[in-house]
């Protein structure tokens, strides 16, 4: 059986003390790329917006979401090691985001943003959300540079040994399949619907990617390992990904519901 083995380096360079990991440039080029998306589609859909007020909104976009995804990771799964050492709270550097909780703090961010621009609040989710993938795709390469969020064992072609905590066994590398249908294939979705000027109600788009992400994400987890702290929650197969994803998917039904059907 052949199987890759991973020897990346999780840092970028180095100068001095000055660290560069290839998980920050995927921070930064995720939200430079989702503000260009957003500024073209605005664009397109003819939606005026000055470039100061867009600023303003991205980076309450930014904090919402760095905030919300180290809160969510506390929450989600720290499974009361942060209770006990909060301190390590603030120790992002150390790793633990979580999609969910970004997701929740971007959402508080876009309310407050919507409100700088001057434009409905679901018309921003419907403009931001667009570009959301592009982030998820850096991110999700990111977690396989780190090598870490890795897959259950396997013995496939391209199964990839990480090594250290994940033991020395052919895995599935689940953060490239997620890189590939929560980034590259669900960005294929939100850009052929934004093809279209919004004949489409404000939230169509933010609900559209609620529901994709969700039954992408919730099937990747069937061949990821479940984070070590929690393991299963239920069933021997229900993990904390899936459990929080469902949600999301009721979340995207319900506003697509209420669109068409009351509104």
């Amino acid at each position: 059986m052949n199987e890759l083995f991973h020897s990346i380096d999780p840092v970028a360079f180095q100068i001095g003390s000055f660290t560069v990991r290839w998980y920050g440039i995927a921070y930064i080029l995720g939200f430079a790329c989702a503000s260009i998306v957003l500024v073209l589609v605005a664009k397109r859909w003819k939606i005026h917006v000055e470039a100061d007020k867009v600023l303003a909104c991205i980076l309450c976009g930014i904090a919402g979401i760095i905030i919300g995804a180290r809160l969510g990771y506390v929450l989600f799964y720290g499974n009361g090691y942060y209770w006990a050492n909060p301190l390590k709270i603030l120790a992002i550097y150390e790793g633990g985001m979580s999609f969910h909780g970004g997701f929740i703090g971007g959402l508080i961010g876009g309310f407050f943003g919507a409100k700088i621009m001057g434009i409905k609040y679901l018309r921003l989710l419907d403009l931001a959300f667009i570009g959301v993938p592009i982030g998820l795709f850096f991110g999700r390469c990111a977690n396989f540079i780190n090598g870490e969020l890795w897959g259950a064992a396997c013995d496939l072609p391209w199964a990839v040994n990480f090594g250290g905590l994940a033991g020395n066994i052919p895995r599935h590398p689940s953060q490239l399949y997620e890189a590939i249908l929560e980034g590259l294939v669900l960005l294929a979705i939100m850009l052929i619907l934004a093809r279209k000027l919004p004949p489409y109600k404000e939230g169509t788009y933010f609900a559209v990617f609620c529901i994709c992400y969700a039954v992408f994400r919730f099937a990747v987890e069937f061949v990821r390992e479940p984070d070590a702290q929690l393991g299963y929650l239920a069933f021997d197969w229900l993990t904390m990904g899936q459990l929080l994803s469902i949600p999301l998917f009721l979340l995207g039904i319900a506003l697509l519901v209420w669109n068409y059907r009351c509104r």
